[in-house]
């Protein structure tokens, strides 16, 4: 199993959009801990494009990550009310806006380039696979991790064929990982990942990897104490000169401003830094993903190229504000140098 192999229990989460690049996974996997690739939004092209980069500056272990497709939204009238909306937002931002539409973000041509030119770790987000997927997955070599956000979901995963359960606790930055994006569900808000950590490890004993405001060294130990094999980090590395984070987003992540949970700019449920646009919006927004996001798409677009994070889907956790600008390999050797320190403290002050 890879997380048997890894010098350091830090995982890369996948940051699709912008974030992630070859550069960055490599680096964290040069370190020793594991890099991913974020296939989310590109064509299986470009795709194979970053995977050829990203090995030609790593010869250790990377992994991809791949959005699991839904259904169209079936609620296309209240699309064109959002759009409505939107209308007057657009017109001062001087955008245009998208055409919502559905799309399954060219899964089938993914997962033939992830079978036929196999990396070590396949992983899913927004749902779980069909067992007969994971069976490929297998057979080309590869292992299969399922991204989960509640002990239902984990055990539907490891029914499955999963590997490994990524838990995405509540803390997490980015869009849900729930396998139905109920709007129902949203006023429980979700499971901490502390919870969600012992849960699941009453239910079972496949590898647990934690995700959800991890940004310290001791945040790491932290879920490693609770039974996670590994801590999964992604804000945490959208400050390394090696992301393509944008610019915007940077300024953003370095502040103390708040997250909350959003629909506004996908249609998906996710947590990103309060801005105007979260605020004036997210109560019309519909569940409607990603019919909202190409919507929303060219005014994001918009927002990012005038420097207007009020317009901008500041995807962060809620521990943002302890980030650090540094190289990743730099950051992931202090994160492990921390996560021992607290460990060494735990068991000599207890133990």
């Amino acid at each position: 199993m890879i997380l048997d192999e890894l010098a350091v229990p830090i995982v890369l989460a996948p940051l699709a959009g912008g974030p992630t690049t070859p550069e960055l996974a490599a680096a964290v996997s040069n370190a020793g801990g594991l890099g991913f690739l974020a296939a989310g939004y590109l064509s299986d092209a470009a795709l194979g494009e970053q995977i050829a980069r990203a090995r030609a500056l790593t010869s250790a272990s990377l992994g991809v990550n791949l959005f699991v497709p839904g259904s169209p939204a079936a609620a296309a009238a209240a699309v064109a009310d959002y759009a409505a909306t939107l209308a007057a937002t657009a017109r001062e931002a001087g955008a245009e806006l998208g055409e919502p539409r559905f799309d399954d973000d060219q899964w089938a041509a993914k997962l033939a380039l992830l079978t036929t030119d196999p990396l070590p770790v396949v992983s899913f987000t927004f749902g779980c696979p069909e067992r007969a997927v994971i069976d490929t997955v297998h057979a080309a070599g590869s292992e299969a991790w399922v991204t989960v956000s509640t002990p239902a979901d984990a055990l539907v995963a490891a029914a499955a064929g999963s590997d490994v359960l990524v838990l995405q606790g509540n803390e997490a930055g980015g869009h849900r990982s729930s396998f139905t994006d109920d709007p129902a569900d949203d006023a429980a808000g979700g499971y901490g990942l502390l919870s969600l950590i012992q849960l699941v490890r009453n239910r079972t004993a496949l590898p647990l990897i934690a995700a959800g405001g991890i940004t310290t060294g001791a945040g790491v130990a932290a879920v490693l104490a609770a039974g996670a094999t590994a801590a999964q980090l992604g804000t945490a590395f959208m400050r390394c000169p090696e992301a393509g984070t944008s610019a915007v987003q940077r300024n953003a992540v370095a502040t103390a401003t708040p997250t909350a949970m959003t629909r506004a700019f996908t249609g998906r449920l996710a947590r990103g830094i309060r801005n105007a646009f979260m605020a004036e919006h997210d109560r019309d927004a519909p569940a409607a993903y990603p019919e909202v996001h190409y919507l929303t798409g060219p005014l994001r677009a918009a927002g990012r190229a005038a420097g207007n994070p009020d317009l901008v889907n500041l995807w962060a956790g809620q521990t943002h504000e302890l980030t650090r600008e540094l190289p990743a390999g730099q950051l992931v050797r202090i994160l492990t140098e921390e996560a021992r320190t607290a460990l060494a403290a735990l068991q000599a002050k207890f133990f």
